[in-house]
């Protein structure tokens, strides 16, 4: 058995869908049209939201912050993912993995921080409608958005720990880029302290951001009661595409880390599917559930599209 250190600086193999290598580049057609859509979809939202005027409320910066973190997400495993059904260029050294490893995990942490600033603003627009405007003021907002990336302390020091161990076991990664449990569970080291800290992590950052959106819905609801049923009917109109933002982005976030701790008798598909759905799914319907839900957003694009045939 041959052991490497972190002076040999080990190679990993990527994987893309086990068993369907031979269909690859078949495969490769929907990933792209996933990629397009999720990046077209997303700079599309953030386009019209920076460019027009009456849509600087603090909904619609939180929505480009959402798309800022999707296209973050999506560009950082676009090359493997691609590279893999493209050429199948499924090496990455240990220093790109845990590059790609840092942005993917903080990306997905600036994720869930952003949609619990969401679901912060519905309670306020709810709860306080007088004083939504004097409550989430622009320096607020700001304030909001830069608590979003304080995850890069705790994700610093996960990249790092990792780096420290050794690496003897097969170099072959389930994914097809760089996931921590999967790449932790390569070492041959004490990985103890590597698990105890990634737990703490997504406990720490999602966990605490899923269990205060959660309470912020309680809180909606409590307040609704009083309500009268069109103001319900109104409120929780508003609060929908949230609610599926939350759910297309926390269901397989938790069902991968639940497959990577307890699922080692799954087929190998199931994670690569489970992985995918998570990277993918969140950053191709977020700009479709509020283009679709949001009637601000529907009119800019529709005025947008008018004016390109016009042109034309």
């Amino acid at each position: 058995m041959s052991f490497y250190h972190n002076s040999t600086l080990p190679t990993f193999l990527l994987t893309g869908v086990p068993g369907l290598e031979w269909a690859h580049a078949w495969i490769s057609i929907p990933f792209c049209c996933l990629y397009l859509t999720a990046l077209s979809g997303n700079t599309l939202i953030l386009f019209v939201v920076l460019m027009i005027p009456s849509l600087h409320e603090p909904m619609y910066y939180f929505l480009s912050m959402l798309s800022t973190t999707d296209i973050g997400l999506c560009i950082s495993t676009l090359v493997t993912v691609l590279g893999i059904f493209w050429v199948n260029a499924r090496e990455i050294s240990l220093n790109a993995c845990l590059s790609q490893m840092f942005f993917i995990h903080l990306f997905t942490f600036m994720e869930s921080s952003v949609l619990l600033a969401m679901a912060f603003d519905r309670f306020v627009a709810i709860s306080n409608p007088l004083r939504y405007a004097t409550i989430l003021t622009q320096a607020r907002i700001a304030h909001i958005g830069m608590a979003v990336i304080t995850g890069t302390v705790i994700l610093t020091s996960l990249v790092l720990l990792l780096k420290h161990l050794s690496f003897c076991h097969s170099h072959v990664l389930h994914h097809s880029y760089c996931f921590h449990p999967d790449v932790m569970k390569l070492s041959c080291s004490d990985t103890e302290i590597n698990s105890a800290f990634g737990l703490f992590a997504i406990i720490s950052t999602a966990g605490v951001d899923s269990i205060l959106i959660l309470l912020s819905y309680v809180l909606i609801i409590s307040v609704l009661n009083i309500a009268s049923p069109e103001e319900r009917k109104k409120a929780f109109s508003t609060c929908i595409s949230h609610i599926t933002a939350v759910a297309i982005f926390y269901i397989p976030l938790i069902s991968l880390s639940f497959v990577h701790r307890f699922g080692k008798h799954a087929p190998p598909f199931v994670p690569t599917l489970i992985a995918n759905v998570y990277l993918l799914i969140p950053p191709v319907m977020n700009p479709i559930i509020y283009s679709v839900k949001t009637k601000q957003i529907q009119k800019v694009m529709l005025k947008l599209l008018c004016s390109k045939r016009t042109h034309i």
